[in-house]
């Protein structure tokens, strides 16, 4: 599993590191940051399978880092990691889909617990998490179009014919779209397919071959290069990796 690490002091930094790895050799730790600013870089070029990050840190906290990378549509675990206790953080870190909360000073069991938490998410299909849920405060017309998202995904899906079943024009859909979701729809899209593919090569009972055009890809080769691009793999590497 590949992780990254996000705490503004180095000592805990590098002890969360050696817990980690002595765990399992499984546990691999792609990237240290200590700050949100420098790991929302990070998370976006190397997309790791899952971020453990302190709350309280400079230029930006932990929370709001995940908010950003929940605006890009990616799916990345995350793990809170704090030294606060308070109950605010938790509610915060859970309206976010984050479902564990550790506790400083940490303890091998817990970061145990925390990472198998991780790999049982990674087993549940990506596709059963509702789009109004990840973005419950979007626009309502906003929320029809994440609606038909998730319906018609598989189908030929563009931003000009959504509009106009919206009743509103192309120009007004897209940036309504793009301020309430963070990225335009051509891209978040091209995301939720991709997400989608990942679920059914890692729990799908279907060829791999016929992927691409169970999420709505006519053209193989253009899907394999827009998988790499958006997971930084092959489709073969990806398979290789979660199987």
């Amino acid at each position: 599993m590949r992780l990254i690490i996000v705490e503004d002091e180095q000592r805990a930094r590098r002890g969360l590191k050696n817990i980690i790895q002595s765990i399992s050799q499984e546990n691999e730790i792609i990237a240290e940051a200590s700050n949100g600013r420098d790991a929302l870089e990070l998370i976006k070029t190397m997309k790791p399978d899952a971020v453990f990050t302190d709350v309280k840190m400079p230029f930006m906290d932990g929370l709001t880092l995940i908010q950003e990378v929940r605006k890009l549509g990616m799916d990345t675990k995350f793990v809170i990691i704090s030294a606060y206790e308070e109950f605010n953080y938790a509610r915060q870190a859970i309206t976010l889909g984050v479902k564990q909360y550790l506790v400083k000073p940490l303890i091998m069991e817990d970061i145990e617990e925390a990472l198998e938490a991780i790999r049982e998410k990674e087993r549940t299909p990506v596709c059963t998490m509702k789009l109004a849920q990840r973005y419950p405060d979007a626009h309502p017309i906003v929320l029809k179009a994440l609606k038909t998202i998730e319906a018609e995904y598989k189908e030929t899906l563009n931003q000009k014919d959504l509009a106009a079943e919206l009743g509103i024009s192309p120009e007004y859909f897209s940036s309504l779209f793009s301020k309430n979701v963070g990225e335009s729809f051509v891209k978040f899209l091209r995301n939720y397919r991709i997400a989608i593919a990942k679920s059914l090569y890692c729990h799908g009972d279907v060829k791999k071959e016929e992927v691409p055009f169970l999420v709505g890809f006519s053209d193989d080769k253009y899907y394999n290069r827009i998988f790499k691009e958006v997971t930084g793999m092959s489709v073969g590497e990806f398979i290789l990796e979660n199987r």
